[in-house]
């Protein structure tokens, strides 16, 4: 969410259009707003609110928030990758959450000793990494979205 200091909006070329910047890394690069995000977009309100984040954030409801240039995202947001999965209890209560790292966050300590166990059998990263603990996490007894 911090990224509004690294993503810099240097100038907007069309209604949905942007030329930006990568101020960690000095690349630039050309973004357009997601069409089916573009009414999300233009609800100022969570940038006006969030200063400090990524002018390209928008809530995507249940405490989400999402990119609205996926598409032309640069390399390093496209490698960050927020949330990538919610876990739930039983009761369908959010137990915690698991970002592209594959870090888990999360303060019940049933779930982390389930993930611990888990993620010590991972192997690498990525699609494959995610969907074994997905279904790991299932077998646990968890809800996982």
């Amino acid at each position: 969410m911090y990224l509004g200091d690294y993503i810099v909006i240097e100038k907007q070329t069309g209604q949905y259009r942007f030329d930006c910047c990568c101020v960690s890394t000095g690349t630039t690069f050309s973004a357009e707003v997601d069409p089916d995000k573009r009414d999300r977009f233009d609800d100022t309100t969570f940038p006006d609110q969030n200063p400090a984040a990524c002018r390209f954030l928008r809530p995507l409801g249940e405490g989400r928030i999402g990119c609205t240039i996926h598409t032309d995202s640069p390399a390093q947001c496209k490698y960050y990758r927020c949330r990538i999965m919610d876990i739930l209890s039983t009761e369908g209560k959010e137990a915690g959450y698991i970002t592209g790292t594959l870090a888990l966050h999360s303060s019940d300590s049933s779930l982390r000793d389930v993930y611990n166990r888990i993620i010590t059998t991972v192997s690498g990263a990525g699609a494959e990494a995610e969907e074994y603990i997905r279904i790991e996490l299932i077998r646990a007894g968890y809800q996982v979205r």
